[in-house]
């Protein structure tokens, strides 16, 4: 884990803090961190913008002149798009821009931008504020005296409403909560301020989510263990015995029979006696094999 300075308000050094490297160390990833705080700021639109079409302007309902006869080109209605005051075609509607994110990909924007902060010395940890009343005069020297500049994003407690207050009416900070904590925030501010105690709160808003387990993974077990009757495993090279003929993979759960189209090109993990004992482990023959067995 990386350590950094731990200070107090007045930007004295009264020890030193250390980083989770799963939320605080890792190696950004940009392109997960474009696509959620686009899909942010996509949730954010209203959607409310609307138009109407020729059906939904008033007027029009009439024919303006007859078919033939005139000399113009036919029309049915002077409320069509290309009127003067006809409705729109194809206009916007009211619609929702939200977009669907993983939860992962959310965790590891988060991640990425809290890493990214960290890298470049962006990272500001103090023991305590230690302010029982409001005052923004002594939020701002706070800030002066731990040589901040710029934007600055203040993470505080719920249970911390001095502090809130204080830093409140600066234009400068944005205040925010362990569990608010978002990729768009977090790099739309130069300098992320944290106390000592709100750290774990905060790694914890950004889980990192472990890989979860192959899905045949079951398979993959007992195929190495050739539990299946009438199987034996593969060897190193991929061969079986005379006695078993039948070539079975554990990825796609097929077997292939001596002779069939795939039999050569087949990576066999498993090998079967008989057909039978294969179908009775879970696997099945091709399609296309099966369709020539059918002829």
């Amino acid at each position: 884990m990386a350590q950094i300075t731990l200070k107090n308000v007045s930007g004295g050094e009264v020890g030193t803090v250390e980083l989770d490297d799963r939320t605080f160390g890792i190696q950004p990833n940009v392109p997960v961190m474009h696509q959620v705080v686009t899909a942010q700021l996509a949730a954010r639109r209203s959607g409310t913008q609307s138009t109407k079409t020729r059906s939904e302007v008033r007027g029009g309902g009439s024919k303006p002149y007859r078919q033939k006869g005139t000399g113009n080109a036919r029309q049915g209605s002077i409320r069509a798009p290309h009127f003067a005051g006809g409705g729109i075609a194809l206009g916007p509607k009211p619609r929702s821009y939200r977009q669907k994110t993983p939860k992962k990909m959310i965790s590891l924007a988060l991640r990425s931008a809290l890493s990214d902060r960290a890298s470049q010395g962006k990272v500001i940890v103090i023991d305590q504020w230690g302010w029982d009343t409001p005052s923004t005069k002594t939020a701002r020297k706070a800030l002066a005296q731990l040589g901040v500049e710029g934007r600055v994003l203040v993470v505080v407690g719920r249970n911390e409403p001095a502090v809130a207050l204080s830093f409140r009416n600066l234009p400068e900070v944005q205040l925010i909560t362990p569990g608010e904590l978002n990729a768009y925030d977090v790099l739309c501010n130069d300098v992320i301020v944290f106390s000592k105690d709100l750290l774990p709160v905060a790694a914890d808003s950004a889980p990192s989510v472990d890989p979860a387990p192959a899905a045949d993974a079951k398979v993959a077990d007992e195929v190495v263990a050739g539990k299946w009757e009438g199987s034996v495993m593969a060897d190193a090279e991929g061969n079986g015995p005379d006695t078993h003929p039948i070539k079975g993979n554990a990825d796609s759960m097929l077997y292939h029979v001596p002779g069939s189209a795939f039999y050569d090109r087949t990576v066999a993990e498993v090998w079967f006696d008989t057909e039978a004992n294969a179908e009775a482990a879970g696997f099945s023959k091709p399609k296309s094999q099966r369709k020539e067995d059918d002829k």
